[in-house]
């Protein structure tokens, strides 16, 4: 952590060098790791809305929201750009919302950072390209003690590229990230800090993270799409799994245990299955090399049918273009002394809530009738799929 004298404000103010977060596996905005336990993101002010009026029962199945902090770009004589966060203090100027937000919200509030810094690690942003094969294996770096570890990018037919790259993060990861760093940089004015959603980071409990990132429902477009993206969206979900199972694969990764190595696939590869080919990719998900992991289903499962009853209980509620993650641990339990092993530490919550509509979130949205059915469709076919999977040979 760099700690510097606040030129104007005439005060010492804490500076965080925000770095890729190493395990995101889908969506198109950079998550960035803040310390060990937060994570951050551009401020979409719905989202920001959305966690601050969140329904006690949703909380469990959530990340916690931690408050706001301010971001700004820096370049160095080389020309390297990296993003610092500062506290947001009241008697600043209102910071901006990310480039993409600003596109749907004109007036910017002021909102005082709520959290309180926290020590963190600084080091270097990464500034490595990235491109966008659709399934790779990447290294099995986890935030804390990285290490760099080979992956070879493939497709969906298993091909692998000629020239392996070197990464300790997820690849879809730093793909974002590299967009995020170009679309703030462009479009930052006057050295103008940026407001980040801070979140709780649901895999820091997770030594080998294995992630799988579902998008949810049958209609993707939110209430402030535009008429050229609704149509947009409209044929991405005829043409996927979101249409037939309410389902979409967003982005994987799971631990190799034959390897040593993460196996991801990315939403490309999500958009182009088949009901047949989801299943299968649920199946390999579940799957680390040399057998399949039973014992994940029944908590997945019970996980999934409370996060159903939930979702059945809120009227009104439409979480558009929101996502899911299933996560689980991939580092094998070492068995100790007692006969009894420890049960898998599996979790579910749901991200995303940029385009959630709800009665009452802003004057010109429309008021819905009764639960989010697309949702809940997608939630069924998910434990029905794994249900079949448990019950298999």
């Amino acid at each position: 952590m760099v700690l510097l004298e606040g030129a104007e404000l005439g005060e010492t103010r804490t500076r965080v060098r925000l770095e890729p977060f190493a395990h995101q596996v889908g969506g198109h905005t950079s998550m960035m790791h803040y310390d060990e336990t937060t994570l951050c993101k551009p401020l979409f002010s719905q989202e920001q809305v959305f966690y601050e009026s969140l329904p006690a029962d949703m909380k469990p199945f959530t990340p916690q929201y931690r408050g706001l902090i301010s971001v700004y770009v820096e370049k160095d004589s080389s020309g390297h750009i990296s993003l610092v966060a500062c506290p947001q203090n009241d008697n600043e100027s209102p910071a901006q919302e990310s480039p993409m937000a600003t596109k749907r919200t004109q007036q910017r509030a002021k909102t005082p950072c709520a959290a309180e810094h926290k020590p963190a690690r600084e080091g270097p942003l990464l500034d490595r390209t990235c491109n966008d094969s659709r399934s790779s294996v990447c290294g099995t770096g986890t935030g804390k003690g990285k290490r760099d570890a080979s992956f070879h990018m493939k497709d969906p037919n298993g091909n692998e590229s000629a020239t392996p790259e070197r990464s300790s993060h997820n690849p879809w990861g730093l793909h974002c990230h590299r967009a995020q760093l170009m679309r703030m940089s462009s479009d930052s004015k006057d050295n103008e800090p940026y407001r980040f959603l801070l979140l709780e980071n649901v895999a820091s409990t997770f030594q080998l993270p294995c992630i799988l990132d579902l998008k949810m429902g049958t209609r993707q477009h939110g209430e402030d799409a535009s008429e050229e993206k609704k149509r947009r969206h409209m044929k991405k979900c005829e043409q996927s799994t979101s249409s037939s199972l309410g389902l979409r694969l967003g982005g994987m990764q799971v631990y190799q245990a034959t390897t040593g190595h993460f196996l991801c696939r990315n939403k490309y590869d999500g958009r182009t299955l088949t009901a047949e080919g989801f299943r299968q990719a649920l199946y390999q998900y579940l799957h680390d090399g040399h057998q399949l992991k039973r014992e994940l289903l029944q908590p997945v499962l019970q996980r999934l049918s409370a996060l159903r009853a939930v979702i059945e209980r809120q009227g009104s509620y439409r979480f558009y273009s929101s996502s899911l993650l299933l996560i689980y641990e991939g580092k094998k339990h070492s068995p100790g002394r007692h006969p009894f092993s420890a049960p898998p530490r599996v979790d579910v919550r749901m991200i995303d809530f940029a385009h959630t509509s709800y009665r009452g979130a802003t004057p010109n949205h429309t008021a819905y009738e009764g639960p989010d059915r697309g949702y809940i469709f997608g939630v069924e076919n998910l434990i029905n799929m794994l249900q079949e999977i448990k019950d298999g040979d």
